[in-house]
C-alpha cells in the first residue's frame, strides 16, 4: 500500500472513529504511521485528504450497489441488503459524519451530491426493472430515508434493519 493510500485509509478510520473536526495533521500522520509534512507532500491540506476520503468511500459504496441489488428479489430485499452492506462496512459512522460535515464545506457537498446522483441513478435504473412506479422519485425519497436512518441511527442504535425494512418495504410496494 501506498503512502498515498494509507493516509486516506487512515482518514477515514479516524473520521469515522472521532469526527471530522477532531482529525488533525498530527492524528492523521500517527495512524498513518508517517511524519505530519508528508501529509502536505501528499495533498494540499488535512481537509483535503479528508474529503478525498470521504467521497472515496462513499464513492465505492455506490459502486457496489449494483452488486448488491443483484441479489434482492423484491425491493423489501433490495432495501435489506442496502442497510446490511452499511452496517457491515462499518460506513453508518463514516458517512454520518461526511454528510454533517458537507452542510459546512463547498467542495465536500458538491463531491457528495454527485455520488447522490449515482446512487439515485443506479436505484433507479433497479426499481424501473422492477415495475416499482415513478423509480426516479422513489429513489430519491428512499435515498434520503436511509440517509435519514444513518442520522438517527447515531442517536437511537435500536434503529435496525428490522425496524426500518418492514415500514419502508410497505412504501416501496
Amino acid at each position: 500500500m501506498t503512502v498515498r493510500e494509507r493516509l486516506l485509509r487512515a482518514a477515514a478510520e479516524l473520521i469515522a472513529e472521532k469526527g471530522w473536526g477532531a482529525v488533525s495533521t498530527r492524528v492523521l500522520a500517527e495512524r498513518a504511521g508517517v511524519g505530519s509534512g508528508v501529509v502536505h507532500y501528499h495533498f494540499d491540506s488535512t481537509q483535503a485528504v479528508l474529503v478525498q476520503a470521504a467521497v472515496g468511500a462513499l464513492r465505492s459504496a455506490v459502486d457496489g450497489l449494483a452488486s448488491v441489488l443483484e441479489r434482492a428479489s423484491t425491493p423489501s430485499d433490495a432495501l435489506a441488503l442496502l442497510l446490511g452492506a452499511l452496517d457491515g462496512h462499518g460506513g453508518q459512522e463514516l458517512f454520518t459524519e461526511t454528510f454533517l460535515a458537507a452542510t459546512r464545506n463547498d467542495e465536500l457537498r458538491h463531491a457528495v451530491g454527485e455520488v447522490l446522483v449515482d446512487f439515485r441513478r443506479t436505484l433507479a435504473a433497479w426499481l424501473e426493472s422492477r415495475d416499482v412506479p415513478t423509480p426516479e422519485a422513489t429513489a430519491a425519497v428512499l435515498a434520503a430515508a436511509v440517509d435519514g436512518v444513518l442520522l438517527h441511527r447515531a442517536l437511537s442504535p435500536d434503529l435496525s434493519a428490522d425496524v426500518v425494512v418492514p415500514v419502508l418495504g410497505r412504501v416501496l410496494r
